[in-house]
């Protein structure tokens, strides 16, 4: 059954709990946990597939992290990031044509698999034949196993493709968003289930 965005989003919003800001301006609110992991190149995506898709989803209310914009100087790098792959439902892997010459994109997907998050593959000028890894950073070979295996799993799990020298980027941002949704959905939808289980 195909939900609309709109029904979805409102669907989402009555299963989760939102909590309202503190009134008090002396008291600042503490930070929404991360729903929606973005994992992206930063020289290939940052400023369009990757920025725009957050600041939509923050249109939203949803609570996305994209690196340049939930961290700043002085955040510990690694542990910044692996809390919120920890904290999230969903991850976004933005594929493009550079990303597998970065160590810290190739790290962050193999946390986000290891975690068993559901993982929603972008393919934004790129195509999954294409993507490969190169060890260029002499790292251990378990790692780069673990890298890879990550990678391929990502690779073989039902995406989005995007051209952006010619794609639609409002339909691209429509369906991204309608599959975060609808993943967000099952994801609640499988935790409800596992605490009834339990009672």
């Amino acid at each position: 059954m195909q939900r609309s965005i709109s029904s979805s989003k409102n669907v989402y919003r009555n299963i989760i709990h939102y909590q309202k800001p503190p009134t008090a301006a002396v008291v600042t609110p503490k930070q929404q946990p991360c729903e929606v992991f973005i994992n992206h190149r930063g020289i290939d995506t940052k400023k369009c597939v990757a920025g725009l898709l957050y600041n939509h989803l923050r249109s939203l209310r949803l609570q996305p992290f994209l690196d340049s914009k939930n961290m700043k100087p002085g955040d510990k790098l690694f542990d910044k990031i692996n809390n919120a792959i920890s904290e999230c439902k969903v991850g976004v892997a933005v594929f493009s044509p550079r990303y597998c010459q970065s160590y810290f994109c190739l790290h962050e997907l193999t946390r986000i698999v290891e975690a068993k998050k559901k993982v929603i593959p972008v393919f934004c000028d790129v195509k999954p034949s294409e993507l490969t890894i190169k060890d260029n950073w002499r790292r251990p070979k378990h790692e780069i196993d673990s890298f890879q295996s990550a990678l391929e799993e990502a690779k073989y799990t039902v995406g989005l493709t995007f051209d952006s020298s010619n794609g639609d980027w409002q339909g691209f941002l429509m369906s991204a968003t309608e599959a975060i949704i609808e993943n967000l959905i099952e994801v609640e939808e499988e935790e409800q289930q596992k605490i009834i289980r339990e009672i």
